[in-house]
């Protein structure tokens, strides 16, 4: 296993998951307790939130720091065109 603080966003990203990993657990009891249908919607957003941020911060962890050292090396051109990318990334 990869140690998790070999990026300095590994630790958060497990924080979150280990949330919303106790969150889901919540959802499955509501569902056996038959709550409402809109509460057990409300908490599965949730979850599918904490886990789209946790997969956000991890794509940009990678795009930030990944692919810099992969463009070591390469012509300016080369690199201007990642930090384009990099910069539209935000909007995903």
């Amino acid at each position: 296993m990869q140690d998790v603080h070999a990026h300095p966003s590994y630790a958060a990203i497990v924080k979150r998951l280990r949330r919303a990993n106790g969150h889901l657990h919540n959802v499955i009891g509501m569902i056996e307790l038959e709550r409402p249908c809109a509460d057990v919607a409300q908490q599965l957003q949730a979850v599918e939130r904490a886990i789209q941020a946790a997969k956000r911060v991890l794509v940009h962890e990678h795009l930030d720091h990944c692919l810099d050292e992969a463009m070591l090396g390469q012509p300016a051109e080369a690199r201007a065109r990642m930090r384009e990318f990099k910069n539209i990334t935000k909007y995903l």
